[in-house]
């Protein structure tokens, strides 16, 4: 047999399950969006693979392949597409695709869960409770899933295949799954190496939130930055860090790649995606890094400075305070939000009260942060700045705070 499949972890998957089903008989190709289409081609043209048994899984050909596919299923040769994507729901109309993004259950799938299921209900594979449960792993990192179950071990499980390289990462879970059929775990030398990966990430995501750039494409206001590792962690990571923006665009020069993240349900970036010829999951997706979008990710933002990150250590300016906080941005705009009521919050930017008002600390702190490009402004920052307004010494100011910054708002009120 003969499987076309991706080469992330949930393509990996795939590539797995074939080869415990198959044996010797599987040939795996690992591919990309770039070079699948030449491969697939390449393998359908050639005579002496018509009667091979052959899957594509977790990605999708382009229109010119598609119609070659279908026309070897007419010519009764074998070809079976599984995938989950939904930019790629129109292959369901050939009997020879199977799309499915989620389950009866509205539990999200992943290609690696499906082709699993398919070659169990055509028996060609037999379960197993340790594969089972890699399988679930897999579906629940691609999905996401894990993030919102607290699921750590299908985030290490992506980690070490990042951490090692894929043939010896293959070879490793093969054995695994064979010689341990009842359960499926990761060994004590692979979860020291992980917490090491765990700290290095972390470092990581921090340094590539201090390069984070924020601006507006088209109707989103999104955060863009470079970057090679980690990607779905670190855009997932980033847009936590970042509520206020829309998404985050992952740019990867090297690869030639534009990934697109979310954390929100009312945000579909696999349809901004496929505005660049590119598509994925609504909440993470990608596209190519063409001339177009070069010019539109990386020149246009080349000249906007990054954007600066909240301070996690402020003792003084603080969110949410009951007697308002204070932010900043580059251009020097000083921006308040005042609680009026446990359900009403007042801006007041550069001492003008806007005319609207918000029912939460965090919509203020959003119209604010994507309309002034503001952070929370850092203690010595905001100390400084009122010891030359007020006459009062910095001591003075800490010890009298609450009433000094209220005083000091209602007065730039009346200077407006």
């Amino acid at each position: 047999m003969k499987i076309f499949t991706d080469i992330d972890l949930d393509g990996l998957g795939c590539g797995i399950v074939a080869k415990l089903a198959f044996g010797d008989d599987a040939n795996v190709s690992y591919c990309s969006y770039r070079n699948l289409n030449q491969r697939v081609e390449h393998f359908i043209d050639n005579p002496d693979y018509h009667n091979t048994e052959t899957y594509i899984t977790d990605l999708a050909v382009n229109e010119h392949v598609e119609k070659k596919l279908e026309k070897r299923f007419q010519n009764g040769h074998p070809i079976q597409m599984i995938d989950h994507h939904v930019t790629a729901m129109h292959f369901n109309e050939y009997e020879w695709s199977m799309v499915v993004p989620e389950y009866s259950t509205g539990k999200k799938t992943c290609a690696t869960s499906l082709f699993y299921e398919y070659l169990v209900e055509h028996n060609k594979i037999q379960k197993s409770q340790a594969l089972d449960e890699f399988v679930e792993l897999v579906r629940q990192y691609d999905t996401w899933e894990w993030d919102e179950n607290n699921n750590v071990t299908a985030k290490r499980l992506n980690d070490l295949f990042y951490m090692m390289d894929r043939e010896h990462f293959e070879e490793n879970l093969l054995k695994r799954l064979k010689d341990h059929p009842h359960d499926f775990t990761l060994t004590d030398t692979e979860n020291l190496l992980l917490d090491v990966e765990d700290k290095k990430i972390h470092r990581y995501i921090h340094s590539k939130d201090r390069q984070l750039v924020q601006t507006n494409v088209e109707e989103y206001c999104v955060g863009i930055v470079h970057a090679e590792q980690y990607l779905s962690e670190l855009g997932n990571a980033l847009h936590k860090l970042n509520p206020h923006l829309d998404m985050i665009i992952l740019i990867n020069a090297g690869n030639k790649k534009v990934g697109f993240r979310t954390i929100y349900d009312h945000i579909d970036v696999s349809e901004f995606a496929s505005r660049f010829g590119g598509g994925g999951h609504p909440k993470a997706s990608g596209c190519d890094l063409s001339s177009e979008t070069f010019e539109k990710f990386v020149v246009n933002v080349f000249p906007i400075p990054p954007h600066r990150p909240d301070p996690d250590r402020n003792e003084i300016n603080v969110k949410a305070a009951p007697y308002g906080t204070c932010y900043e941005n580059r251009k020097g705009d000083i921006s308040f939000i005042r609680p009026l009521n446990e359900n009403a919050f007042e801006v007041i930017h550069n001492g003008k009260k806007l005319d609207e008002s918000f029912d939460a600390y965090e919509s203020a702190e959003h119209y604010i942060k994507r309309n002034y490009t503001s952070w929370l402004r850092y203690d010595n920052d905001h100390l400084r700045h009122l010891t030359k307004a007020l006459p009062m010494t910095l001591d003075e100011i800490k010890m009298n705070y609450e009433k000094v910054i209220g005083k000091f708002i209602n007065n730039l009120e009346k200077m407006e």
